[in-house]
């Protein structure tokens, strides 16, 4: 007794620190599971951007766990590409909006004509999206109850203007909202006909920042709350948000106005610039967050940027009564210290497009409206068949062509190729197309009884032949390699199995700085006579796309 009595604290001690050992270790343990559940879950964060590539002007909506965007196209066709996602990190595009010729006309459209910033929405078991087809009849919307459609044939509205929106409010109506030529305005419709039913009326012309531009309204807290972008869709693009009590105004000014932006002296450095264009979204958390458009430079300081304006994605805090702040201060990075959901990420795209499918892949589109007898994939099975058309790259008319966008600075992209041709003038095989002014094309064609490989470079009104080699056949792999300052171009001779190169070309060239426009550099694969009636065509066997 007197053993046990004098060891007693003794004892208690060790007890104790036993207890307290294990709760060390079961907390170590804990944080070490939640760490691996982040990591295998995904919950570190994410990069930016969110959806790579052309793909300008962004636009969201939910409908339940589902979230859906849109992004602007242009001349190109199908048009609006509409992607799906679970988690808004990870994007799988499902279709487009604009599939048919009835709903889309671009015969004629220059580059960066057609279609401009679109809108999606979903509203009593119908999805909305809203846009603007500057090469037609303007402003429309179209309908669909399966976002990957079909959707219906635009309903028109008669308001000269661009960058529309509809908003439904509380009660029951329906409100058109776009971008005039003094400011945002408003107007209430019905959009069974698309008729207006009220005179336009100017509600904001934003903080003074040149070009207010693509209105998206919300309802939040007994406000009505109007976010836009200003400064042109350059480097001094950004987005701004007024607020009022009644849908026609008057809107006041956020004081932290413009609510992100990157051009002053806390994004000056960003290899990310031109960030504006925004559209907020509320999760079922309650939680917000928004997308925007922004572009890649090719390196800090060095302005200027070839991939066109692509999708990020920010959180945005917003406090009951008070104004939203994105990422806190406005400025995005590529890598985002912050997850929105458990990632649900899709499957990766396959490198290789063997051409064996019943219609051309998805991530393929037409400069302008297609003439589907110069297509088929089934005259030689495994193959895309081309038809040579009369009209060439340079020119604003519908020719023979399919492209995809480049998504990474550094990236290869091949093809095998065989041209079948009697005329010195004909020619086929891939371009980098950024306008009907500015591409680089790497081409085969006929040279007296054999055939030459060349590249040829589109600058403006600099049109020249950069280099070429001559091979004994008509059958060859073409190879273009990319990084942020150079594209490579090269060759494997289907007799001898050698790779080639044949020239290098700056990308600056092809930089939106240089060409101008709105959009970003398509990897094509075409077929010319150059302006004279022909029968040449082109069998693709294959297309191979991969980034590092």
């Amino acid at each position: 007794m007197l053993y046990y009595s004098s060891n007693k604290p003794f004892q208690h001690r060790i007890q104790h620190d036993i207890h307290h050992m294990k709760i060390i270790i079961f907390s170590v343990f804990t944080l070490f599971m939640v760490f691996c559940i982040q990591l295998v879950s995904g919950q570190t964060g994410f990069k930016n951007p969110i959806i790579k590539g052309f793909n300008p002007d962004p636009s969201i909506c939910r409908v339940g766990d589902d979230f859906y965007l849109v992004t602007s196209s242009f001349e190109y066709f199908p048009g609006l590409p509409i992607y799906h996602s679970k988690d808004l990190i990870n994007w799988e595009q499902i279709g487009h909006c604009l599939t048919r010729e009835s709903q889309l006309k671009l015969h004629n459209a220059p580059s960066s004509n057609g279609l401009f910033a679109p809108s999606i929405r979903y509203h009593n078991g119908l999805f909305y999206v809203i846009g603007t087809n500057i090469s037609d009849k303007g402003n429309f919307y179209c309908t669909a109850q399966n976002p990957a459609g079909p959707w219906s044939d635009p309903i028109w509205v008669d308001i000269k203007s661009i960058d529309p929106d509809i908003f439904w409010d509380e009660d029951g109506k329906s409100y058109f909202v776009t971008q005039g030529n003094e400011g945002i305005g408003v107007t209430e419709i019905e959009l069974s006909s698309g008729k207006l039913l009220s005179d336009v009326k100017l509600v904001w012309a934003g903080t003074g920042g040149r070009f207010p531009e693509a209105p998206h309204l919300y309802r939040k807290d007994d406000y009505y709350y109007l976010l836009l972008g200003e400064g042109g869709t350059e480097y001094a693009h950004s987005a701004s948000i007024g607020r009022s009590r009644s849908i026609w105004g008057p809107y006041e000014s956020c004081p932290l106005n413009p609510i992100l932006s990157h051009s002053n002296r806390m994004g000056q450095a960003s290899p990310i610039q031109g960030v504006g264009h925004a559209d907020f979204i509320q999760l079922a958390d309650g939680s917000w967050w928004t997308v925007f458009l922004g572009f890649r430079v090719t390196q800090p300081y060095t302005y200027y940027h070839i991939l066109g304006r692509e999708t990020f994605l920010a959180p945005v805090s917003w406090p009951k009564n008070g104004w939203p702040q994105i990422n806190g201060n406005g400025i995005i990075q590529l890598d985002m210290d912050v997850a929105p959901l458990p990632k649900q990420p899709f499957s990766d795209a396959a490198i290789r497009d063997d051409f064996d499918g019943e219609k051309i892949n998805i991530h393929w589109q037409y400069l302008r409206n297609p003439e589907a007898i110069n297509y088929s994939l089934t005259e030689r099975t495994g193959y895309l068949r081309m038809q040579s058309s009369t009209t060439t790259l340079n020119e604003a008319k519908p020719l023979s062509f399919i492209g995809r966008r480049q998504t990474e600075h550094d990236f290869q992209a091949s093809t095998a190729l065989e041209f079948v041709s009697d005329k010195e003038h004909e020619e086929a095989g891939m371009t980098l197309f950024q306008t009907s002014s500015y591409h680089y094309d790497f081409f085969l064609r006929r040279k007296g009884k054999g055939y030459v490989v060349q590249l040829r470079a589109m600058v403006g009104s600099l049109n020249y032949i950069v280099s070429e080699k001559e091979i004994s056949t008509n059958k060859v792999e073409l190879k273009i390699k990319g990084t942020a300052l150079e594209y490579q171009f090269g060759y494997i001779d289907a007799k001898n199995g050698a790779y080639i190169t044949i020239g290098k070309i700056d990308t600056r060239y092809l930089s939106t700085e240089v060409a101008g426009g709105f959009t970003g550099v398509m990897i094509g694969l075409y077929s010319t006579s150059n302006g004279h009636k022909t029968k040449a065509h082109a069998f693709y066997d294959w297309f191979d796309y991969a980034t590092n």
